[in-house]
């Protein structure tokens, strides 16, 4: 059998390579990236509708309650507290009303410059104040403590509120007036010692009045009280005080004067810009001082210019306002002479103009006394005196 011979493949020629173009940019050496292909769905609310599902499909994870231990837990902290904020703010007030009282009868006890007498017994006494406070402290705490452990809460700060109520009560009394006056005296240095030396000019004043003349006077007032009372409120100062100059003024009886006073006031010279204030405050054309309303609210605001003159000093307030602005006005007169204060301008003036502070306040006490007591306390009888102090003068009064 012959076998057929199949024919070779002849081997094909190699490629010859290229020869390089040298006009040809050479490529790019970096890997280009292709874009990822993002599938857009076919249906467009499909894709929402889907999503809608899944979101509703998952349930929302279960808020865990309070459990009722934790709420009592923190109602009582809550109260715990304000217990304790109650106790602490009673025992503080407490403490500041005895530290008061004990300073000024100190004060009042052992006044003088002498060590043994004076300094020494002052200094012990704060000494025993500092170890009565840290024994009462530690008392307290043994006290509370027992209290908590009979789950009393409350009792605590109900005994502080009940000392600071107590202090608060004895601190209002007349007698605890005069501890703290020599108190203020101790720690006011010069400055409180000359109001003590003025406010008891007052008060001398006050003593030598003749009350059946200052009855006659008050009953007076009635007629004239609302319009003062209208004047004092719109510019801020004192009702007693405008009650006393015009009864130092015209007694309440209004006229003209020789020296040229009119009206309630006795007004005589208004600064402008006073006058023009009063004239747009109350919404007029012009001002007649036989008015009393007008005489009224253009003294209010000639005192209230003049004490802003002053620095709100009261007796120079009144000062300036009686002598006004003639010869330039009292801010003149103290400058030329260099007074600073009331005691240091007195030698360079008149009797008359020096004594003026001194009439208003001591009629502004009776107006006080009258409109607080309804009578006129005689001031050297029994314990009147230390009541009026404690009543105090309109423009002086202390605080606390």
């Amino acid at each position: 059998m012959t076998t057929q011979e199949r024919p070779s493949k002849e081997p094909k020629p190699a490629k010859t390579p290229k020869a390089p173009n040298p006009n040809a940019k050479p490529k790019d050496s970096k890997p280009r990236l292709s874009k990822p292909r993002v599938s857009q769905p076919k249906n467009p609310g499909q894709e929402t509708s889907e999503r809608k599902k899944t979101a509703t499909s998952v349930k929302k994870k279960p808020v865990p309650k309070q459990s009722p231990v934790v709420k009592a837990a923190g109602l009582k902290l809550k109260h715990r507290l304000m217990w304790m904020v109650l106790e602490i703010g009673g025992l503080a007030i407490a403490a500041i009303a005895f530290i008061i009282m004990v300073l000024g009868y100190s004060a009042s006890l052992f006044s003088g410059t002498g060590f043994l007498t004076s300094l020494l017994p002052f200094a012990v006494g704060i000494l025993a104040i500092i170890l009565l406070t840290a024994v009462f402290l530690i008392a307290w705490w043994w006290l509370r403590q027992w209290l908590e452990r009979k789950s009393i809460l409350w009792g605590a700060p109900i005994l502080a509120l009940g000392l600071a109520v107590l202090c608060g009560w004895f601190s209002l009394q007349d007698q605890s007036a005069q501890a703290r006056g020599h108190l203020r005296t101790l720690l006011g240095g010069k400055q409180e010692a000359g109001r003590e030396t003025l406010a008891h000019q007052v008060y001398a004043a006050y003593r030598r009045f003749d009350v059946a003349q200052v009855k006659v006077i008050l009953s007076r007032a009635e007629t004239y009280n609302a319009d003062i009372k209208a004047a004092a409120t719109a510019y801020g100062v004192d009702f007693n005080i405008m009650q006393g100059i015009a009864a130092t003024e015209s007694s309440f009886l209004p006229r003209e004067s020789v020296d040229g006073g009119q009206g309630l006031f006795q007004i005589t010279q208004v600064p402008k810009a006073v006058r023009a204030e009063v004239i747009k405050r109350l919404e007029e054309k012009e001002l007649s001082v036989k008015n009393h309303r007008h005489n009224a609210y253009l003294a209010a605001a000639t005192f209230k210019y003049y004490l802003h003159q002053m620095h709100d000093d009261l007796f120079l307030g009144l000062l300036a306002y009686n002598i006004g602005p003639t010869n330039g006005g009292l801010r003149f007169i103290m400058d030329q002479y260099g007074a600073t204060d009331f005691f240091t301008i007195q030698p360079y003036l008149q009797q008359l103009p020096r004594d003026y502070p001194i009439r208003v306040l001591s009629s502004a006490l009776a107006f006080r006394l009258w409109q607080k007591d309804k009578t006129l306390l005689a001031y050297e009888e029994g314990a009147n005196a230390q009541h009026i102090q404690s009543v105090g003068i309109p423009g002086l009064l202390m605080e606390f």
